[in-house]
């Protein structure tokens, strides 16, 4: 746990939270921000910045606690949809800097706006970057 880290306080009990889901790994809260009523962050009990420094054991069990939350929103808060986003670094709009993955439920008309504007890319450009990020 990093002193000096909100989530980190948030998913280890120093500051009381609305919980939903706890195990040895994770703590899984409402957004107290949320996008939507039932708006869950995923929040690792140990600190990592963000997904260039999480530990790819901790990775693997994310997605599939994504699923259950994502499932049970839908089963219970009868939603049309889900968003399940992560942002890493400021640039691409991490405010806080301690991964976490919303899991947002979403609803027909609920006016919520989680898009970007789509760019034209040449042919030449997409060749480029089949170069520079194949493994």
């Amino acid at each position: 746990m990093k002193d000096d880290c909100i989530f980190c306080k948030l998913a280890n009990g120093v500051i009381p939270t609305n919980s939903i889901y706890e195990d040895d790994t994770f703590k899984v809260i409402l957004d107290a921000a949320p996008a939507n009523e039932g708006h869950a962050l995923i929040l690792p009990k140990e600190h990592y910045d963000d997904v260039f420094s999480i530990d790819d054991g901790v990775l693997a069990k994310i997605m599939p606690l994504a699923k259950k939350i994502a499932t049970k929103m839908q089963d219970s808060l009868h939603c049309d949809g889900v968003n399940i986003i992560q942002n890493n670094k400021e640039a691409a709009g991490q405010t806080v800097m301690h991964y976490h993955l919303h899991i947002i439920p979403r609803f027909k008309n609920d006016n919520q706006k989680m898009l970007w504007v789509p760019k034209e890319v040449s042919d030449e450009t997409q060749k480029e970057m089949v170069k520079k990020l194949s493994l």
